[in-house]
């Protein structure tokens, strides 16, 4: 059973995402919250195993409360919700080292998905998510500098550490990559620890945006 909090403002999207949690049979919502101060009180009582945090709240925006998060439970997984035209704040949240992104308006299997991954280890980036990121480059020759940046950082690393990258931009836990490329989960972290390093990224959400770059 996954163990979800929901933060949101907005009563009809905190009503959405009820509807599409308790529908599934595998995920117990556990508490609601509607700003960042709540966020942290109510992670405090409801020991979630996920929290669904949007990040642009009134009385105590998302960010904060990530970061208050993160520091009093640093194993916290929080996937945050956001919409198109919140770059910036995607891009803050990256550097807290939250465990993934979706649309608020996307398809309900991806946040059922997205829970699921990030559950195993993983994370969860929606594509689109991706596409804002990395598509707020001023000019279209700032864009293909981008892609060709990150496309010759990838291109330095081993294939072994490429096909794991590979594999985490598509939200798989180390236990799908190993499954998938017939390794040991031990394996797996060793490939990734030394990627990342190469990178100079911090966590999976990083990679896999780095990853999305060179596509």
């Amino acid at each position: 059973m996954i163990r979800v909090l929901v933060v949101d403002d907005d009563p009809d999207v905190r009503a959405g995402l009820r509807t599409i949690l308790t529908s599934d049979g595998s995920v117990q919502l556990v508490g609601e919250a509607t700003d960042g101060h709540q966020a942290v009180e109510q992670v405090d009582r409801c020991v979630p195993d996920v929290v669904l945090l949007d990040i642009r709240m009134p009385g105590g925006d998302g960010l904060t409360a990530a970061a208050e998060i993160r520091r009093r439970w640093p194993g916290q997984r929080i996937i945050v919700l956001t919409t198109f035209g919140e770059t910036e704040y995607v891009r803050r949240a990256v550097r807290l080292g939250v465990n993934g992104f979706l649309l608020k308006v996307g398809d309900p299997r991806d946040l059922l998905a997205g829970l699921r991954s990030v559950m195993a280890g993983g994370a969860c980036l929606a594509p689109t998510v991706a596409a804002m990121v990395i598509g707020d480059a001023r000019s279209a020759a700032d864009r293909r500098e981008v892609v060709n940046t990150a496309g010759r950082i990838l291109a330095s690393l081993p294939p072994r550490e490429r096909d794991v990258l590979h594999l985490v931009a598509e939200g798989r836990s180390n236990a799908e990559i190993g499954e998938t490329l017939h390794l040991s989960e031990a394996t797996v972290k060793g490939y990734l620890s030394s990627a990342f390093a190469r990178l100079g990224v911090r966590n999976r959400v990083e990679a896999a945006l780095l990853v999305w770059q060179a596509r």
